[in-house]
């Protein structure tokens, strides 16, 4: 779907330091799905910068290690994590990691910036999103209310700030009408509502079970599903994705073969075993010692999950419309959608 131009990666400013990262190495002691003993494998290593390992938006890549699939296409990966997308674009464009797995938009946005990088899987044709508003916050019935308040998002350029832009834009409000405050995910997007430094923000799941379940807030707008993108955006949004640069791809087609291979079979059990199934597969700690929440998280957000990692017909026109419609720099930019994603691999995939 993309010439082979090779772009080499560009540091950026603000490197992460490794020391902040959290990592989650191919050889924890999970069994794999095929009853195989965890442990490193012979083959090449790649590192994966996740933004939000625990976020059930990108729960495919800790199922995909958890199930052992990694290990059985014979990649060792470590996963690693940094709390928004923004984040993990900046370790894959920095050369930090060889992958991330992050929102599909980010393809367009670093396009722009002279950076070649592709979604090389496709997790999702929805963003999985949740607009919440405040219990407090009575006076916003939708976005053309957020004009004056502080709308929470996980980081300044990350995708919850594109999506809050673009829903303001759409209910005439422009983005320098309303406060954007970057505010995580989890505890610090929690306490950021309890205290009233925001009265409404995007997040995902298990955030917002967490927030419904302790009576902070409402849904305002629900884009978990096919049908919720269809109503936000006009379209499928490709989110959740596998993106990696250009040049790594054209010159490790057989690693990144194996990575498909594995994600693919994931999207594929996730379709066939049910939420509770799911659940019990993942890390104790992400259900916070509440499985039953956790699980009622997963089952919300399953929808907007593909099936088979492939990039859903019209979703990447779907994303550039949306990033137009407040981004200056996509607005007045010649886009080459084709080379943002490719379905060489999941379509290989076996």
């Amino acid at each position: 779907m993309r010439s082979s131009l090779k772009i080499p990666a560009l540091a950026v400013a603000g490197v992460l330091a490794l020391s902040t990262l959290t990592a989650c190495a191919d050889d924890a002691s999970t069994s794999s799905g095929s009853g195989k003993p965890a442990g490193k494998v012979e083959g090449e290593s790649v590192k994966i910068m996740v933004g939000g390992l625990d976020k059930v938006i990108y729960m495919p890549a800790m199922l995909t290690q958890q199930l052992g699939f990694f290990r059985d296409e014979g990649i060792n990966v470590e996963l690693l994590t940094e709390p928004a997308g923004v984040q993990a674009e900046t370790a894959l464009v920095s050369g930090q990691v060889q992958g991330a797995v992050g929102f599909y938009d980010h393809t367009l946005d670093l396009q722009t910036k002279g950076k070649s990088v592709e979604s090389v899987v496709q997790f999702s044709h929805a963003p999985g999103e949740v607009e919440i508003v405040s219990n407090k916050a009575e006076d916003i019935t939708s976005p053309k209310d957020f004009k004056g308040k502080h709308v929470g998002i996980t980081g300044i350029g990350s995708s919850t700030d594109f999506l809050s832009q673009y829903l303001g834009v759409k209910n005439g409000v422009d983005s320098s009408d309303f406060t954007r405050v970057a505010v995580g995910a989890g505890p610090t997007f929690i306490a950021a509502l309890q205290k009233g430094s925001i009265q409404a923000g995007m997040t995902t799941d298990p955030t917002v079970a967490q927030i419904l379940d302790k009576k902070l807030g409402r849904v305002l707008v629900d884009m978990r599903t096919p049908a919720g993108s269809q109503e936000a955006f006009g379209g499928p949004y490709p989110s959740s994705s596998l993106y990696m640069q250009s040049s790594w791809v054209d010159s490790h087609k057989e690693s990144v073969q194996k990575l498909v291979n594995a994600f693919v079979k994931t999207l594929k059990w996730m379709s066939t075993h049910s939420p509770e199934e799911i659940a019990a597969k993942m890390p104790a700690d992400y259900a916070a010692g509440n499985q039953k929440l956790y699980t009622e998280s997963v089952k919300s957000t399953l929808p907007m999950f593909t099936t088979d990692g492939v990039m859903p017909a019209n979703g990447p026109e779907t994303v550039e419309r949306v990033l137009k419609a407040f981004n200056p720099n996509i607005k007045n930019a010649k886009i080459d959608l084709a080379k943002t994603y490719t379905t060489e691999f999941a379509k290989n995939a076996h």
